[in-house]
């Protein structure tokens, strides 16, 4: 019985070419006629019921994403289902709770379930690993955090231009003693809003010993806002406002502010990442709305290209965010108004 390195060797191809001729790849109608021709030379048929489970693989990706708890998380895997539905993908959903390794088992049972390509919000900038999926040619997509050596196409928002954002608004406010509330160090995310808080108190000529001590990391979780938001205010000078950089933060912010007596907006308070309770709570909360739907959609988009075979250079879409004023940044004795 012929096999796919008979048909090659016949068609002078190699077996790759071979498989993805039979597979729906992309070959050239030269190559394809001589492998055609070979197979039926040799009386080779490929495996229909191999053929049918390897295709049934190449229409599911996987996206890997930090916490399906998360609403922007949410929302985002949202947008990327929505997308891949319109070309038939289907999605597998990988929760990898920032944990590196079982991010890593995640990016192995892509590879081992030949699955057609990869979505990732990377767990770390600098140890999230890509090269096993770059060096089997998966066609990978980071969304919202990029890798640090990874060569991969990717969806981002300007997090630093948020981040600059916000804390411009809290000065203009009349807050002076603001401080940060981020995530993980390492994550591009919290590395990111961090900058864009640290450029806005250079402008305002705060110095940089003093947003050092009142900048803390959590976890990007309710508790971990909770117990940093508890840390600021015990300090010898503590701040009178705070940007949280994500949603689920700015919830055990709110909780550690409420327990000391420093309620909003005497106390100002701004999250990084809107949520459809933002203008429920009272006083309704300031957040940077993030385009969290459109990440995913977007993303989507740019994985369909690849797998379509496009070979244009590496893209990189950045989306803007918005800030939405609300009255838990109307100033120090509630004076000002949102804007």
């Amino acid at each position: 019985m012929a096999t796919i390195s008979d048909v090659a060797r016949t068609a002078g191809v190699s077996p790759a070419t071979v498989s993805r001729v039979f597979n729906g790849g992309r070959v050239t109608a030269e190559r394809a006629e001589r492998v055609r021709r070979a197979a039926a030379d040799l009386g080779f048929s490929p495996n229909r019921v191999a053929r049918s489970l390897r295709m049934q693989r190449a229409s599911v990706i996987g996206l890997l994403i930090p916490d399906i708890e998360n609403p922007f998380f949410t929302s985002l895997a949202r947008g990327v289902e929505d997308a891949a539905q319109r070309t038939n993908l289907s999605v597998v959903l990988c929760n990898t709770d920032e944990d590196v390794d079982k991010e890593r088992r995640y990016l192995d049972i892509a590879l081992a379930e030949q699955m057609a390509g990869v979505i990732v919000a990377a767990a770390s900038r600098k140890r999230t690993d890509l090269s096993a999926l770059a060096a089997r040619g998966m066609p990978v997509v980071a969304v919202d955090r990029r890798p640090r050596a990874a060569a991969v196409d990717a969806v981002m928002v300007d997090n630093q231009h948020g981040g600059e954002d916000a804390t411009a608004h809290l000065l203009e406010r009349g807050y002076e003693r603001i401080a940060c509330i981020t995530g993980p160090a390492g994550a591009s995310t919290s590395e990111d809003r961090l900058a864009g808080y640290r450029a806005a108190m250079h402008e305002a000529g705060v110095s940089g010993e003093w947003t050092r001590a009142h900048t803390r990391h959590a976890d990007f979780r309710v508790d971990g806002g909770y117990a940093a938001m508890r840390e600021l205010l015990a300090l010898r000078t503590p701040p009178d406002a705070v940007f949280v950089a994500n949603n689920l933060m700015t919830v055990g912010a709110l909780q550690a502010l409420r327990e000391a007596g420093a309620e909003p907006p005497e106390f100002g308070i701004l999250s990084f990442g809107d949520v459809p309770w933002a203008s429920l709570v009272r006083p309704p909360l300031t957040t940077v709305q993030l385009p969290s739907y459109d990440l995913g959609a977007s993303a989507a988009a740019l994985l369909q290209d690849r797998l379509a075979g496009s070979d244009k250079p590496l893209q990189t879409v950045v989306l803007r965010t918005v800030l939405r004023a609300r009255a838990s940044t109307a100033g120090p004795g509630g004076g000002g108004e949102p804007a």
